[in-house]
């Protein structure tokens, strides 16, 4: 899962200023021109400007604080996800910078496959699912690559051919001087549509993409512990790319059904069991609720209605960590609300017998009552 406050070496609370200068001087450090080329400098450079462009953006960053990059992919099937490519890189620096290439016009690779889109998931667990982890097959309708041309594009017996306009690097580039110096605009090579080839004959089943609709099974391990909103990354299993591009990826996001029985606070579990008077004055063995099945709660003698029982290891998983929550239970005396003629005239014996409450509360009792109320 990337970091993009991490990636521009910047806190969370830094201001758009800082966010700014962070990108340049990285952008400066990293941009491909200066870099003669290099395939490591420039995938650094496309990874800076996707954070700085996310970042810049109040609503990207407002759903990327609270989601991650789920927060930022709308909607599933096969549109959604996507990652900064160099020439829109190029394009942001620029546009936010106007300096474009100060560095003399290095040369680039020739243009690669683009990557298939993403796919995101929304994946329904319960709790036990969560408390013990599973394993689940999920069918996804997919772009696969095409069996007739075997992702290819062209028509079997015949070959794709570089494009002239672009050499086969999938952009074309303008120069143009400044008072800043030279800098260069980057753009798609119209021709071939960024993508470096020409099909003269293309494929009749796929006609010249290179893929084609199919279905397939993905097992999905959850790891125990998950919540609402976390999601995994699997890599490679998504849309194939155009023309052997290679697959994109797979995002899981979970969503948890809740359960009427808990609330929960992470690895933690509140919950509530209502028990009788006796129960509390006399001590009881009762029954309470446990994710995978009921657990035994021992009541001691004069224990007061909402008293707070913790059982611990009796939560949930820590994902991907080790360790167990607690189970917190809340003990609430149930007041029946009709009573037969034998039960209100043995109540009334008891509170002519019964011992009168203290005129006073233990200390903290009002702010163990406020946090009942609002926690």
């Amino acid at each position: 899962m990337a970091d993009f406050y991490s990636t521009l070496g910047v806190s969370k609370t830094a201001s758009d200023d800082e966010i700014k200068q962070a990108y340049r001087k990285l952008a400066m450090q990293y941009h491909p021109d200066r870099n003669g080329g290099s395939k490591e400098a420039e995938e650094k450079f496309k990874a800076i400007t996707e954070a700085y462009d996310v970042l810049r953006d109040p609503q990207k960053r407002a759903a990327f604080d609270r989601y991650g990059e789920a927060g930022l992919r709308g909607g599933g099937g096969a549109g959604g996800f996507h990652h900064v490519d160099l020439s829109e890189a190029l394009n942001i620096f620029m546009r936010d910078f106007g300096l474009g290439d100060l560095f003399g016009g290095g040369g680039r690779q020739q243009s690669s496959p683009r990557a298939g889109a993403d796919v995101k998931v929304d994946l329904d667990l319960t709790m036990i699912e969560v408390a013990t982890g599973v394993t689940k097959k999920v069918k996804l309708k997919l772009l696969d690559p095409c069996d007739r041309c075997s992702g290819v594009g062209a028509e079997p017996g015949t070959q794709t051919q570089r494009c002239s306009t672009c050499a086969g690097q999938g952009e074309v580039r303008r120069a143009q001087q400044s008072f800043f110096g030279q800098f260069v605009s980057v753009a798609p090579c119209p021709t071939c549509r960024g993508e470096g080839v020409m099909i003269p004959t293309p494929c009749k089943s796929c006609r010249g993409e290179g893929r084609q609709r199919g279905e397939q099974t993905l097992d999905i391990k959850v790891p125990a512990g998950v919540s609402t909103g976390q999601y995994m990354h699997l890599r490679g299993v998504g849309n194939a790319g155009v023309r052997g591009g290679p697959r994109g990826d797979v995002i899981v996001v979970f969503e948890v059904v809740e359960d009427e029985r808990f609330e929960r606070d992470g690895e933690d579990l509140y919950c509530e069991v209502l028990v009788t008077y006796p129960q509390v004055v006399l001590g009881a063995d009762v029954e309470a609720p446990g994710v995978t099945g009921p657990l035994s709660l021992r009541i001691p003698k004069g224990t007061q209605s909402g008293q707070v029982f913790t059982l611990r290891g009796r939560g949930l998983p820590r994902v991907n960590a080790s360790g167990v929550g607690d189970l917190h239970v809340r003990v609430q005396v149930w007041t029946p609300q009709s009573l037969g003629r034998e039960e209100e005239r043995l109540i009334e014996q008891l509170h002519e017998a019964g011992s009168a409450p203290p005129d006073k509360r233990e200390k903290g009792f009002w702010a163990k009552m406020k946090e009942a109320i609002t926690g």
